[in-house]
């Protein structure tokens, strides 16, 4: 059975430049999430509780997000590579095995530089709903809308970046309901580091997303089993076609997941299951 080297809990690790949050819950082998855009660990709190049984579940806020300070100066154009080395960096932390991850959305295309770069550290990789031009038919296009939403939000703020967002993005739906009442101190928590981290994927990040290209060479050719996955629920958005054209440019096809973009959350228990049966294999 794979080793993990810290207990279930919260833990802190330091890296170059920033000190990662991260939490563990379970045993077996380790299976860790990566978050998309402004999400941070919280994200796969609710699926996290249908795996732990199976797996040490490794969930974290990446640099620059809620928990995870910086403590450094941080090259925005080399964003992927260095959060994709976050990663590489914590997986080293919690085991000595190969590792199973599943990346969501913007975490998707960081995992795939991590794949390239450290194939030695996974096994399984399922990025999910990826929505990178570099796997689009029309790459200049999306680049260019991905680039006026960044122009958007420094001149004009979140609220008009978001609305081209949607737009850019075809995602349906406005997501889970606000609370009701007066908040708690956690879910206050919670708004303000949405609001921050909302700035920062903005700010620094989202650009980087749009202009990373992967090595799709060193991705078909090297020992990562890679499963490009996809939501039931989302056909006729752009991070669905992203996962579909990803699986074919990786001579695969896309796994159908439950739910839509965030199903992993809306979704979790048959998330859950159907994650179980693709990391069997």
């Amino acid at each position: 059975m794979d080793k993990v080297n810290s207990k279930e809990g919260t833990h802190t690790l330091k890296v170059p430049g920033a000190s990662l949050y991260y939490e563990l819950r379970g045993s077996g082998p380790v299976l860790l999430f990566m978050p998309g855009g402004p999400a941070d660990a919280g994200a796969f709190r609710n699926i996290a509780g249908h795996l732990q049984s199976d797996y040490t579940v490794v969930t974290y806020d990446p640099r620059g997000l809620s928990h995870s300070p910086l403590e450094g100066p941080l090259d925005d154009d080399q964003i992927v590579q260095v959060f994709a080395d976050d990663v590489h960096r914590l997986l080293a932390a919690v085991t000595k095995e190969r590792a199973n991850v599943f990346a969501s959305s913007g975490g998707a295309t960081i995992s795939l530089e991590l794949a390239a770069r450290h194939p030695e550290q996974l096994a399984t990789l399922v990025p999910h709903e990826i929505p990178s031009p570099a796997v689009m038919p029309d790459p200049a296009r999306r680049r260019a809308e991905m680039e006026d939403i960044v122009a958007t939000y420094r001149s004009s703020g979140i609220g008009p970046a978001m609305q081209k967002f949607m737009v850019h993005t075809n995602i349906r739906g406005g997501g889970p309901p606000p609370p009701q009442g007066e908040p708690t101190p956690e879910q206050r928590e919670a708004m303000a580091n949405m609001q921050r981290n909302m700035d920062f994927w903005l700010g620094h990040y989202f650009q980087a997303i749009a202009d990373y290209e992967p090595d799709f060479d060193a991705l078909k050719k090297g020992p990562v089993r890679i499963v490009s996955a996809v939501g039931d629920e989302s056909q006729g958005e752009l991070a669905h076609e992203g996962g579909v054209r990803l699986a074919k440019l990786l001579g695969s096809e896309a796994v159908v997941f439950p739910g839509a973009h965030g199903g992993f959350d809306s979704d979790a228990a048959d998330f859950a299951k159907k994650l179980k049966e693709v990391l069997k294999g």
